[in-house]
């Protein structure tokens, strides 16, 4: 698949922004990295499976009224909606399900660090399912330097003394499933002709049916609500899936998904400062260390050959062959005049979001 070429401006263009791309990368850095914090308070007062419903209730209202003011359309067709209701789960239901449940038991400082292992996984899974994506040496090593990150985290020498397995494991366990859930939208969602903002809200909608569905089997309602916990669920929901969905929407649109997925490195930090200054949680050494080590391989893991030159048959001059990424070969699945996908989720929420 050749990359679309990029759209060219028009005098019809859109106005500048208010705000400067830098500005919104920032809020948005923010808003991921707090969301980590805002699931923690949010499950002092409600089930895990409550403050899940909570986020995506609130947030496909916030998605519902943009495609409103846009005047955009729902996709089409029952194949794009039984893609779309996988991407869901993969993507939203799932990791978001997890996440919740993992801080139950972990700090919110170390799930906002598993959440930065999504790109890892993503490599590995790339030796499997993404042929045209194979790895260079130097991403390979960026994988083994993840993961050893990641072991630096638990503190692996002292037999992860301190740390909860089963916590840290679902909130592995959820990065692994944005992972899964990316590769799956890039095999089966790209050309669909729907724009992004529908896809992005029809998929949070529809994994919101899908915990209206699963919450009242496993949990009953609480005898009273607390406001804190209410309004964490409420800016989980409002601000960290649905104005962050908007505001990636815009970055990606304006600088392209190579430089907006660089949110994912902000995003541990944010969420590591904000449980010690917040929650007043405790670091080791080794928490700090070993996620700037996860953040490193993770850097490596999403490096790429540069393009090689390529003889043209009856002309002396050399071409360089582009090399697509595999959101590059996402964005050039749509047309030229319609921007690539946000990530959906993706602390929590890119690739890789809480």
């Amino acid at each position: 698949m050749s990359p679309a070429a990029p759209p060219t401006p028009s005098p019809a263009s859109p106005a500048p922004r208010l705000l400067d791309w830098r500005v919104r990368f920032g809020v948005l850095a923010l808003i991921w990295g707090f969301s980590f914090v805002f699931i923690k308070v949010g499950t002092e007062g409600f089930a895990p499976f409550q403050v899940t419903f909570g986020r995506l209730l609130f947030g496909t209202a916030v998605l519902a009224v943009a495609l409103v003011v846009k005047r955009d359309r729902l996709p089409r067709g029952a194949r794009v909606w039984g893609h779309l209701t996988v991407a869901a789960f993969l993507l939203n239901a799932l990791p978001f399900s997890l996440f919740a449940y993992a801080e139950l038991t972990i700090p919110s400082t170390l799930a906002g660090i598993c959440n930065a292992t999504t790109p890892l996984w993503g490599m590995l899974l790339s030796l499997v399912a993404l042929s045209e994506d194979r790895p260079t040496r130097v991403r390979a090593a960026g994988l083994g330097i993840g993961f050893v990150g990641v072991l630096t985290v638990l503190g692996a020498w002292q037999g992860f003394s301190g740390v909860d397995v089963r916590g840290t494991a679902l909130a592995l366990l959820a990065s692994f499933s944005y992972a899964v859930g990316w590769i799956y939208v890039r095999r089966t969602l790209s050309g669909t002709g729907a724009s992004n903002l529908s896809l992005a809200g029809s998929q949070v909608g529809l994994a919101t049916l899908q915990l209206a569905i699963v919450t009242p089997l496993f949990t009953s309602l609480p005898m009273s609500v607390d406001v804190l916990p209410l309004l964490a669920v409420i800016a989980l929901g409002a601000l960290g899936t649905g104005y962050a969905m908007l505001l990636q929407y815009g970055v990606v649109a304006e600088v392209g998904p190579t430089t907006a997925a660089m949110v994912t490195y902000f995003i541990p930090v944010i969420a590591t400062a904000a449980g010690v200054a917040l929650l007043d949680e405790q670091l080791t050494w080794n928490t700090p260390v070993g996620a700037l080590i996860v953040l490193t391989g993770a850097a490596l893991t999403q490096s790429r050959r540069k393009p090689h030159p390529h003889p043209v048959a009856g002309n002396t001059a050399t071409t360089a062959v582009p090399r697509t990424t595999p959101n590059a070969t996402a964005f050039a699945a749509r047309t030229a005049a319609t921007p690539p996908t946000p990530v959906v989720g993706t602390t929590d929420g890119t690739p890789c979001r809480a």
